[in-house]
């Protein structure tokens, strides 16, 4: 006579039930941080947009000798359309001052501490139209 015997085939709903809720937990833990992440590198994106538009501006100063010269307009940078939709970008200008900045839009107005960047003829960098250096250092 010959002994067979039962081995178990597969996996029972317990043990699915558990993996699951284990994949759950981890995912749930690495979605906020991927989300800061992705924030944090499209306001990367913003700031180098903006430090190359204020390039821009210094070579019109050169130019012409003042910021707001007849007919000025920021030029539509490959940086500026790839970030369109996560920030809008304006200048304010006046014959010897100016300040660029990037206004958070769409998905990027989650990042709240940050969602005006700026910068200025003199260099400086703004957070929100202030130049508070913790609140720089975080978001530059």
């Amino acid at each position: 006579m010959v002994a067979y015997s039962t081995k178990q085939q597969g996996m029972t709903l317990i043990e699915i039930m558990i993996v699951v809720a284990i994949v759950g937990i981890l995912a749930s833990i690495a979605y906020p941080s991927y989300q800061n992440y992705v924030l944090r590198s499209h306001r990367a994106a913003a700031t180098g947009c903006l430090l190359e538009l204020s390039q821009f501006m210094e070579r019109n100063y050169t130019q012409n000798m003042r910021y707001d010269s007849v007919g000025f307009a920021l030029p539509n940078l490959q940086c500026s359309t790839e970030a369109a939709n996560r920030y809008t970008f304006g200048s304010v200008q006046a014959q010897r001052t100016y300040t660029v900045t990037a206004t958070a839009i769409g998905p990027q107005v989650n990042d709240t501490d940050c969602a005006t960047l700026g910068i200025n003829q003199a260099g400086t960098k703004l957070v929100n139209n202030d130049s508070v250096a913790a609140a720089v250092a975080a978001c530059w």
